[in-house]
């Protein structure tokens, strides 16, 4: 990933699940597709990790579900619908769900995603359109293309980075 054609200053803690704290020093954005299975590679392998940093207060994440053209990554589109951001602690559940999923839903029709998402997800169509066109805009803006892309400060990277170095960008040294 070429992060010097990304300008983080066009990255905002808006609309997006906002994991954790208002007040956690440390704000982490992560652009991701449900489909992309680098996103359920770095979603997996950061979760334990990052879920004590937030019960610590120390980290924020905001994570922006990223529609995409590309047609691998339509079905993850699709669950995106799914997810209720007024609830964010439960969205993270159910991205974890998603993921734990993904090789049962990730080659499915369109629209059996949907039927997947709702029947054996027991996740509810919940549209956001405002959302979904914000994360959209913002990525452009941004010259982010591949998903994932993550943003601490002036830090930007993907599910590449060592636990090591993640755990440098937050304490900061």
């Amino acid at each position: 990933m070429d992060i010097s054609i990304i300008d983080a200053t066009k990255v905002t803690t808006k609309n997006g699940l906002a994991i954790g704290k208002d007040s956690a020093p440390i704000k982490m954005v992560e652009f991701m597709n449900v489909r992309c299975p680098y996103c359920k590679k770095w979603f997996e392998e950061s979760f334990d990790l990052l879920n004590e940093y937030v019960k610590e207060g120390k980290v924020q994440r905001i994570i922006k579900l990223l529609d995409k053209e590309k047609e691998s990554l339509q079905r993850g589109n699709v669950m995106h619908h799914h997810i209720n951001y007024d609830l964010p602690e439960k969205g993270l559940t159910d991205l974890k769900q998603m993921y734990d999923t993904q090789d049962q839903w990730g080659n499915l029709s369109l629209e059996d995603v949907a039927v997947f998402a709702e029947d054996n997800l027991q996740l509810p169509e919940k549209e956001e359109p405002e959302i979904v066109q914000a994360v959209i805009e913002e990525a452009a803006a941004a010259n982010i293309k591949f998903v994932p892309t993550i943003v601490i400060g002036e830090h930007i990277f993907d599910e590449s980075i060592t636990k090591e170095e993640l755990i440098s960008y937050i304490e900061g040294k």
